[in-house]
């Protein structure tokens, strides 16, 4: 079974699963999961705590010792498993499933690790496991999923945010879960009565959002040009050097010039599959290429290439005009094209 981080209490309540698979990239959704199925454990007899790293010097005999048939008076175990931010090697793999025919009432097992990737979410150790137990997955919330995230944590704690309250504060904590947590604690301890107002928000807040340039990607597949532009705004004030950024805008410009060409001959789905393109990004590459036709992404490899020759010939004219002038040209590019360029199109 598989639940999103904000749903694993709900589903502790009702019962504890054999083997809880923890996997995501945002740290305080981790540690939490890992707390709450540690503390649903020990109320249920669960008393002694194991955690061990794989690696190349795990000791695999001590955690088989581990899954081992228990005593009448010994006590029940957990066992935490901590994946590398490398994964889960072929000799790790073999070792995991010959240890889920080792699962049993006695021993709880939590494995944790980073984002999975589509091979190891396809992979026998990780079917062999998850088909017994529960997979947490503890991604961050994007920005469509960030404001109910906020309305939970804020109901948690007693705070009643109206709909701009609650927009705000999603904004302004984008890509920062922790800083969100702590945030709100300092609104509940501010104002006893709950009630959340931007004039109160303003007042006791700074922002505390964190984007990269992957954010940046995001919002200029999907179209969404005021994101895009103060995703980039807060880039360029955080200091991210302009060289990164031309460089993860090439990657996906020749990916898109790629997937156009290639789908006068197959499907998109083909297309995708060939590239590998996970699920959930495949709505944003759909939107790009039926908003940008072949002329569009031409124009904006031009305004790639100028970018990158300031870049390394003109050092003291900055490259941020002409990265935000690429940006919106590829969310909205009959609104940004040259007027000769528009007559022509």
């Amino acid at each position: 079974m598989r639940i999103f981080a904000d749903r694993l209490q709900e589903q502790l309540n009702k019962k504890l699963s054999p083997v809880y698979l923890v996997f995501g990239n945002e740290p305080l959704l981790l540690h939490e999961s890992r707390q709450a199925i540690a503390q649903q454990a020990q109320a249920q007899g669960f008393l002694e705590r194991h955690r061990f790293t794989l690696d190349n010097q795990t000791d695999w005999n001590a955690i088989f010792d581990c899954f081992q048939a228990m005593s009448l008076f010994s006590s029940q175990q957990i066992v935490e498993l901590e994946v590398g931010e490398s994964g889960v090697n072929a000799a790790q793999g073999k070792e995991l499933v010959e240890l889920a025919a080792h699962i049993n009432p006695e021993t709880l097992l939590v494995v944790v690790g980073s984002k999975l990737t589509k091979a190891q979410e396809n992979s026998k150790w990780f079917k062999a496991l998850s088909s017994q137990g529960t997979w947490v997955n503890c991604l961050t919330p994007d920005i469509t999923r960030l404001p109910q995230f906020v309305r939970q944590r804020c109901n948690l704690l007693g705070l009643k945010p109206d709909q701009e309250s609650l927009q705000m504060l999603a904004q302004w904590h984008e890509g920062n879960l922790l800083a969100l947590t702590q945030s709100l604690e300092k609104l509940a301890l501010q104002y006893p009565d709950g009630q959340l107002s931007l004039v109160r928000i303003e007042e006791s807040l700074s922002r505390h959002n964190h984007f990269t340039v992957y954010h940046w990607i995001d919002a200029l597949l999907a179209g969404k040009a005021n994101r895009a532009q103060r995703i980039l705004r807060q880039l360029e004030a955080e200091g991210v050097e302009g060289v990164i950024i031309a460089r993860a805008i090439q990657k996906e410009l020749k990916l898109l010039i790629q997937l156009q060409g290639e789908m006068q001959l197959s499907s998109i789905a083909q297309v995708f599959e060939k590239h590998r393109i996970w699920q959930s990004k495949r709505p944003l590459y759909s939107a790009a290429l039926q908003r940008l036709d072949s002329q569009s992404l031409r124009y904006c490899w031009s305004l790639l290439s100028s970018a990158e020759v300031t870049l390394k010939t003109q050092y003291e004219q900055p490259v941020w005009p002409l990265i935000q002038q690429l940006g919106l040209t590829l969310c909205s590019p009959q609104a940004t094209f040259p007027v000769e360029i528009r007559r022509a199109h």
